[in-house]
C-alpha cells in the first residue's frame, strides 16, 4: 500500500468530504488501484448506496491518484485536472454502505496534457461500474 486515508491527500486535489478513495494500493506502470470502504456519510451515499455520481468521482480520483504518485516520484506535485468526456458508461449495481469496492484506472493514452483512461470499479469479483474517460491537467508538472 502506497498511501491511507490519512495520506491520501497527498496524491490527488480533492479535499474532504470530496475524496473518495480510501487507499492508494498500487500504481505500477499505467495501472493504478485504489479502494474504498463506503462508511455512512460518505458523500454521493443515498438509501444505504453509494450512488453513480460517487462511482464516477471514485475512478475519476483513481486515475488522479495514479498521476499524483507519478508526479511525485519526479518531484513534482499532483496536477489539477478535469474530465473532459466519459464514454461507455455501465453501471451495473450499486454497492452499499459497509462495501470495500477496489477501482482500477489504466492509462490508455497520452497526448500533451490530455489523458485517455480504462476505469473499472468491482466488489470482489463482481463488476460494478466501467467506463473511459478523458482527461485533462490544468497545470502539467508544476514544482513540489
Amino acid at each position: 500500500m502506497i498511501a491511507d486515508e490519512h495520506t491520501i491527500t497527498d496524491y490527488i486535489p480533492q479535499r474532504p468530504p470530496m475524496v473518495l478513495i480510501g487507499k492508494l494500493i498500487s500504481a505500477v506502470d499505467k495501472k493504478t488501484v485504489t479502494s474504498l470502504t463506503i462508511r455512512p456519510g460518505t458523500l454521493f451515499t443515498e438509501d444505504g448506496s453509494f450512488t453513480e455520481p460517487g462511482l464516477i468521482e471514485n475512478m475519476a480520483q483513481t486515475a488522479a491518484a495514479g498521476a499524483g504518485y507519478r508526479a511525485r516520484a519526479q518531484g513534482q506535485a499532483p496536477s489539477p485536472g478535469f474530465i473532459g468526456g466519459i464514454r461507455n458508461l455501465k453501471i451495473h449495481f450499486l454497492p452499499r454502505v459497509g462495501d470495500e469496492i477496489l477501482t482500477e484506472a489504466t492509462v490508455e493514452h497520452e497526448v500533451m496534457n490530455a489523458t485517455v483512461v480504462l476505469a473499472k470499479v468491482k466488489r470482489g469479483s463482481a463488476l460494478i461500474a466501467e467506463c473511459e474517460f478523458k482527461i485533462f491537467l490544468m497545470n502539467p508538472n508544476p514544482p513540489a
